[in-house]
């Protein structure tokens, strides 16, 4: 079988002067729960106080991967592009990659957040915050998201977070998935296309983030722009997996000229630097209004440039003594893709402000994919979904399915079916010279960024369904 017919599986509250003492988001987060007390409740959904619960477990814990040899399988694809290897369905996670696209919506408070301050400068700290707190339901996220098929689709609606989103899978060869959200209260819109590019160097997968990402605050008629740092999962081989965020994401409000340059550290020399990321935001004259610093894996703060820098000089002082000390205990464990046991949390300056801080996960988390809740969510299929969602819609797809119900011998003859029913609709439509047609979005010139992307051509919320192709 050629490349061509391979089916592509993809790895892939807060004022701005309160310090970092006795901070807390609890406050923000409820003052920013859409009122959906006026939704009609049938009383199929379970409700707490007019809110929709979801679930917060899978049927099914983690399938073990102990007795599997991820060598076999990848010792022919050293500098190959992974998205062409076909790959068990042991190494995946149950969510389609336009489910985990969905996860950049878990911290939509900041979003809210960047709406409701009258500063640039504020309000991109918050977008910075958003942007970093995208990725952080990557950390220990080691199975692979099912790759859509072409044509699939999703979407989620959460009245809790104020916001609705639709997704569709819009090109096979390459993979691209296409995305949009919107506040159900009229505040933003955020959407984007993303192609992850993935190669297997030996011992790690580095996926390399393609597309870009687009943020509207209405209100303020700002536009934000940026792209997704580099990842690379390490000890694919042998070892515990883990993961690593790095390069640079630089956000740019088209309005104001404001920048934001985040640098996310690679591990380093006895990973001192894992996990962190530091930056800093400038006006369109170029002038420093902060700096911004912390761990996308855990929390992310603000602090004024001179305070920072006078931190950093007392700090060195310090360093200097212990340097010598640090190299001679870590000289005998240099391996690079060693995961290190011990993780040193955040250490914060006096006089800085807290953007943003990740949510808990769950205590049966490490058993469930470690999964967060917000991703727990994302597969339920929820009494009466069936005859409201489109029927590409993610939800329906069997593998899936059975994956999350912990039938992975059922998962693995659904994907191998699917996959074979989609290369017959691709060799029927070149055979009739067919060329495949997106339903909701289409191909156009980003106008902030001049570049090529997939944008949202409306209607899917009316419903109106016929002519969907059969992709299940």
């Amino acid at each position: 079988m050629s490349n061509e017919e391979e089916f592509y599986d993809a790895v892939t509250g807060l004022d701005s002067d309160e310090s970092y003492e006795g901070v807390s988001e609890a406050s923000f987060k409820d003052a920013l729960v859409f009122d959906s007390s006026s939704q009609k409740n049938n009383g199929s959904v379970p409700q707490e106080n007019g809110i929709k619960k979801h679930r917060t477990s899978l049927p099914s814990p983690m399938y073990s991967r102990n007795n599997v040899s991820f060598w076999s399988i990848l010792k022919k694809c050293i500098g190959l592009e992974l998205s062409k290897i076909t790959m068990p369905i042991v190494f995946n996670e149950p969510l389609s990659f336009l489910q985990r696209i969905t996860e950049y919506m878990e911290h939509t408070y900041l979003i809210n957040r960047a709406c409701s301050l009258s500063d640039s400068i504020e309000r991109m700290q918050a977008v910075a915050a958003f942007a970093v707190s995208a990725v952080a339901s990557q950390w220990d996220r080691t199975g692979k998201p099912f790759n859509p098929l072409l044509g699939e689709t999703y979407e989620l609606t959460r009245e809790d977070q104020g916001f609705k989103l639709v997704s569709e899978q819009v090109s096979h060869h390459p993979p691209v998935s296409a995305f949009h959200a919107e506040s159900l209260a009229g505040d933003f819109v955020f959407h984007g296309s993303i192609y992850p590019k993935l190669k297997f160097w030996g011992k790690n997968v580095e996926a390399e983030p393609k597309g870009t990402i687009t943020l509207e605050l209405l209100k303020y008629n700002e536009a934000y722009t940026w792209s997704n740092p580099c990842c690379c999962v390490h000890n694919v081989i042998l070892g515990k997996l883990w993961i690593e965020q790095y390069g640079t994401v630089e956000i740019t409000n088209h309005s104001t000229g404001d920048k934001c340059v985040l640098n996310f550290k690679p591990g380093g020399m006895f990973y001192k630097e894992l996990h962190k990321v530091e930056g800093y935001i400038l006006d369109k004259s170029k002038k420093k209004h902060c700096v911004i610093y912390g761990k996308w894996t855990e929390c992310l703060w603000s602090i004024d440039p001179q305070a920072y820098e006078a931190h950093k000089k007392s700090e060195k002082k310090g360093d200097n003594k212990k340097q010598k000390n640090e190299e001679q205990d870590g000289a005998e464990n240099d391996d690079a893709d060693d995961m290190p046991e011990v993780q040193e949390t955040v250490s914060v300056i006096p006089g800085s402000t807290l953007l943003w801080r990740v949510d808990p996960r769950p205590a049966h988390s490490a058993e469930m994919y470690n999964f967060t809740n917000f991703a727990m969510s994302l597969n339920e299929l929820e009494p009466g979904m069936e005859a409201i969602l489109a029927p590409t819609d993610c939800r329906f797809r069997p593998d899936i399915r059975a994956m999350e119900n912990g039938n992975m011998d059922e998962a693995s003859q659904e994907k191998e079916r699917l996959e074979e029913k989609q290369r017959a609709a691709r060799k029927e439509r070149a055979k009739n010279e067919e060329e495949w047609s997106t339903r909701w979005f289409q191909m156009g010139t980003n106008p902030y960024t001049g570049s090529q992307g997939w944008f949202y051509t409306g209607g899917y919320f009316n419903r109106n369904y016929q002519d969907l192709p059969d992709i299940y």
